[in-house]
């Protein structure tokens, strides 16, 4: 296996505009490209601008740098944390080359970089350069395994599976979307990328070079890698979230070095998924510490505290407008949330929704997150509070819930409280992803 190259879709606008930082070569074309841009579309053409004057018009332009080290570009309003609570714009910078291609009524821009460059990126963007050199060992291995399981995968799924949909069930699952002109999305649900946006120093650095073709294998498979925020606990089965194939190396562990005293982790029975949720037990996640915490929670996440545990509040009006406009029916008032099956982490898999109007069960866990939030809950892990019942009607609904996001495979903060407490880059993944190997797939 050679090191591949990744085309990441960065940004897809009407318009896009961009500085070219050095010498860029466009082909058919001697002159070099240097300056500011504004790519628009005119008909099924993009037409290049540069200071007002059109310079060029193609239906696909690559601008090539003469020196991959030197030379770097910047997008201009890139939209980072799509639906999410933080989204925002922001002007990010890159390396590679940059192609912009026409995807129906408008132009996306496509940054061709090889791997390794992109890793360090992600692992930049994805949390502080400053943390501990081995906990961003173990994420470079994660996101370079995740990476190329899906790139050898790549056309056998679609982004969204609706395993069954009825009058009384919906249930849908989503993974990353099967990108047809480009590999991966530069947001989140891909992997958070930013180009050389964010400071990219020695320990970033270090880590991808001295993990550099390395990841996980079981079976002799390269493993999908899966990784959130935290789990708050217990990590979450893969099957739970997404296609009903169980991996083995992505089974539900307990997010600490021993077993706990004085708690019931069968999760799956509400009792016990009740008593998890209200209490605050031991767990790698489990933590206030600052300096931790800064490492994984980059200044945009940092908005969200109560990640190991957490609260909303909703009123009837609220809930119900919400779930009536997220869902696409009307449930009239809501009279209640109902847990019908829970994973080991405790988050919901399925949610009976009984309104006036209508009873509906949902699914996966996404799902679930999707329709109770106007972006999406942090995670499905909760239990529900009924409070001022009106004539059979709650006035208002409290959720309770634990961990930040699908909880499946790495916990990012309990690894971070790994590598503050000295385990080792190795130790870090056995912890996570039991039985499998560390493999080296290139130089």
């Amino acid at each position: 296996m050679n090191q591949p190259d990744v085309r990441v879709g960065v940004l897809t606008e009407k318009e896009i505009r961009f500085d070219l930082y050095g010498d860029f070569s466009v082909r058919g074309y001697e002159k070099k490209f240097s300056g500011k841009f504004t790519a628009k579309l005119a008909g099924d053409l993009i037409t290049l601008f540069h200071d007002k004057k059109e310079v060029l018009s193609a239906k696909e332009i690559s601008f090539i740098p003469n020196d991959l080290e030197i030379e770097s570009f910047l997008l201009r309003d890139v939209v980072i944390g799509i639906n999410f609570h933080w989204q925002k714009k922001e002007n990010q910078r890159f390396r590679g080359k940059l192609n912009l291609i026409i995807e129906g009524d408008k132009i996306t821009a496509v940054n061709i970089l090889p791997l390794e460059d992109y890793l360090t990126s992600v692992i930049s963007s994805e949390m502080s350069p400053n943390s501990s050199v081995e906990l961003l060992k173990a994420h470079a291995i994660v996101s370079r395994g995740w990476l190329l399981a899906q790139l050898a995968k790549k056309k056998t799924h679609t982004n969204t599976m609706i395993e069954n949909a009825s009058e009384d069930e919906v249930i849908r699952w989503y993974d990353r979307e099967d990108h047809i002109n480009f590999d991966f999305c530069a947001d989140d649900h891909c992997q958070r990328y930013q180009g050389i946006t964010k400071i990219i120093n020695d320990h970033a650095t270090t880590a991808i070079m001295e993990t550099r073709g390395l990841f996980l294998t079981y079976n002799d498979k390269i493993c999908d890698t899966r990784y959130s925020k935290s789990c708050g606990g217990i990590s979450e089965a893969f099957e739970n979230c997404w296609e009903d194939t169980p991996h083995k190396y992505l089974s539900p562990i307990i997010d600490y070095k021993f077993e706990l005293d004085g708690y019931e982790t069968d999760l799956t029975k509400e009792n016990f998924a009740e008593k998890w949720i209200k209490s605050s037990p031991h767990a790698f996640c489990n933590t206030t510490d600052k300096k931790v915490l800064s490492q994984v929670l980059v200044d945009f996440d940092r908005d969200t505290n109560d990640f190991f545990r957490w609260k909303v509040e909703y009123t009837q009006e609220e809930i119900a407008g919400l779930i009536n406009s997220k869902s696409g029916f009307d449930f009239g008032d809501i009279l209640d949330l109902v847990p019908v099956s829970r994973g080991a982490s405790a988050r919901l898999i399925k949610l009976k929704i009984i309104g006036t109007k209508k009873t509906l069960t949902i699914g996966k866990e996404l799902e679930i997150r999707k329709v109770l939030s106007k972006t999406h809950l942090y995670s499905s892990a909760f239990i529900v509070q009924k409070e001022n019942i009106v004539n059979g009607v709650p006035q208002k609904f409290t959720l309770l819930g634990a961990g930040w996001g699908h909880g499946v495979g790495l916990c990012q903060i309990g690894a971070a409280v790994m590598g503050e407490k000295g385990y080792t880059f190795d130790e870090i993944l056995k912890h996570y992803f039991r039985g499998a190997t560390i493999q080296k797939g290139y130089e």
